[in-house]
């Protein structure tokens, strides 16, 4: 895996008047660190945030991920638009609320293939639940990852962007490994997705819900109108992730998986030290 690091500021680190430009460009007050010097996790997603954003160039057409990490993305990149400094850039969203966010910020919208959609998309950013060592991501637990898998896997480039707490030795480490099922017959479903590890210690499998007001527990339902399956392994997923995957996709009523397997171009950490590590996929 090839790693360099890089760093902001000449120093290698944050200093405060870097952390004020960055609050500049976000209108968040948040940016400066506490009296320790540390910085949040949130100035952290926004450091790797802004640093994958420095790959678009203008007329490009962008995959626009989902979640915490992402948002920093969107709102620089609308900063950007904003000033004049991207013309021609628009994005294909892979979430509604990634849509309604861009549209927010003034990003300009388009849709996967079809009429008025981007002959190519030339980079996408995201984020990502987990990035092990070679750049295999667990994403999705946000219940986007159909979408994010379709719009990411047609780009030329994609760009993750986490911070140090997201790299694993082993995807599933961390918590869920999401599987999108389609509702009608969904307990049947999670019986065989609990088979394919059957025997495996630690394993265990569940719908995903979500308690509304005071009712009962109810599925979540993602974007599709589908079900979420998650999968949890007590010291993440030993064997060969691309079988596994396949094993995964033959059940009839999975629709997708949140492993994204050799995806990842480009991985962007920011470190809890303000510095950056970019990592670039093997060739």
């Amino acid at each position: 895996m090839g790693s360099a690091a890089t760093s902001l500021p000449p120093s290698g680190k944050l200093t405060q008047e870097d952390l004020k430009r960055v609050a500049a460009h976000t209108g968040s007050a948040a940016a400066s660190p506490p009296p320790s010097g540390k910085l949040s996790q949130e100035d952290l997603k926004r450091v790797a945030a802004h640093r994958a954003v420095e790959f678009v160039e203008p007329g490009m057409a962008l995959g626009l991920g989902t979640g915490s990490t992402a948002a920093h993305a969107l709102d620089r990149l609308g900063d950007l638009l904003r000033a004049g400094a991207l013309p021609g850039v628009a994005g294909v969203p892979t979430s509604l609320k990634t849509e309604l966010h861009a549209a927010r910020v003034g990003i300009p919208l388009l849709t996967l293939g079809g009429d008025g959609g981007p002959a190519r998309i030339h980079i996408s950013i995201d984020g990502a639940d987990e990035v092990d060592p070679d750049l295999n991501l667990v994403k999705g637990r946000g219940g986007s990852l159909l979408r994010e898998k379709m719009i990411e896997g047609a780009g030329e480039r994609f760009v993750v962007i986490v911070d140090e707490s997201k790299l694993v030795p082993r995807l599933g480490c961390t918590g869920a490994v999401p599987v999108e099922v389609i509702p009608f017959g969904a307990p049947h479903t999670l019986g065989l997705i609990r088979k394919v590890f059957d025997g495996l210690p630690g394993f265990h499998a569940r719908l995903r819900t979500v308690k509304k007001d005071a009712e009962e527990d109810t599925p979540f339902v993602t974007d599709n109108g589908n079900y979420i399956v998650e999968m949890f392994f007590e010291d993440g997923i030993h064997g060969d992730l691309a079988d596994i995957s396949d094993q995964l996709l033959r059940i009839t009523g999975v629709v997708e998986h949140g492993m994204f397997l050799g995806m990842a171009t480009t991985v962007i950490v920011a470190n809890k030290d303000g510095t950056i590590t970019v990592m670039d996929k093997k060739k």
